[in-house]
């Protein structure tokens, strides 16, 4: 692949990075309303946000023996929890995570998803070269949410990578860690699997170790915050494509986001009469 890892020369950044009171589910089912989107009209869109407190679980997470026991608890100590509908497993948010999602229309003839990945992977070195990050790939055992798209530093994770098909379009979802440290992190997500996997059989789960995650800002000093990252976003983006900033609502109405949000907690949720 080249440079400019994209399918097109035209992009489209709606950037939600300061909006910190939005439900968690929210920029979900926005991402779910932009596929569509992307899929009827063509053009690839880059959608930034952050979340104050949350934790976001796997569908596999959330069918756990004791999973919606420890949902609730990590819920009442002020955290939200969802569920989400792309793959993956639990990754904890707060206001130092930069999530970054890459909407783009399914090209012509056979998929390999992981040509997919590869570009959000290309994407994201990119924003960081000149940070001069040194940005590997590769599965970061005894980390959370792990994958073989795992992007890390000095040996240790920072973000990790998800996939959302549509018929027409495709997400491919980002969490980049960049401030805070990522002990605090992994405490979250071990903790929810504690309790969660009490009862499951060895394997359906990730063990999650300590020293395996970090923060971009804990490698390298705190000069990277989570708002410089996403105007390096902005920047590099601008040096590869045309770049047309929006707001979401041009894409998406208020009320059929929150009836998305109202599907996918009926669809993904944990439900009352489930023993999770």
């Amino acid at each position: 692949m080249t440079s400019n890892p994209f399918t097109s020369d035209k992009m489209i950044l709606i950037d939600r990075s300061d909006d910190l009171e939005a439900d968690l589910l929210f920029p979900f089912a926005l991402e779910e309303l932009l596929i569509r989107k992307v899929g009827e009209e063509g053009i690839p869109v880059v959608h930034i946000w952050r979340h104050p407190l949350g934790l976001v679980l796997g569908l596999r997470d959330s069918r756990l023996p004791e999973a919606k026991s420890a949902a609730g608890r990590i819920a009442g100590e002020g955290r939200q929890v969802i569920v989400r509908n792309s793959g993956g497993a639990a990754v904890p948010l707060d206001p130092g995570v930069v999530n970054v999602t890459l909407i783009m229309p399914k090209p012509a003839g056979k998929i390999d998803f992981h040509d997919d990945f590869e570009r959000m992977y290309l994407f994201l070195r990119g924003v960081l070269n000149s940070w001069n990050a040194g940005v590997d790939k590769g599965e970061i055992a005894g980390s959370y949410c792990p994958g073989d798209f795992d992007l890390s530093v000095g040996g240790r994770k920072f973000c990790g990578i998800a996939q959302r098909r549509q018929a027409r379009a495709l997400s491919v979802q980002a969490f980049v860690v960049v401030e805070g440290t990522g002990a605090e992190k992994a405490a979250v997500a071990r903790s929810f699997y504690d309790e969660a996997g009490q009862g499951a059989l060895p394997g359906s789960y990730p063990v999650v170790e300590s020293g395996r995650m970090t923060s971009l800002a804990e490698y390298a000093g705190a000069e990277l915050t989570a708002p410089a990252f996403c105007r390096l976003t902005a920047e590099w983006l601008g040096d590869q494509v045309q770049v047309r900033a929006a707001n979401y609502r041009e894409f998406a109405a208020d009320e059929d986001i929150a009836s998305m949000m109202d599907a996918m907690r009926e669809r993904y949720g944990f439900k009352e009469e489930s023993s999770v």
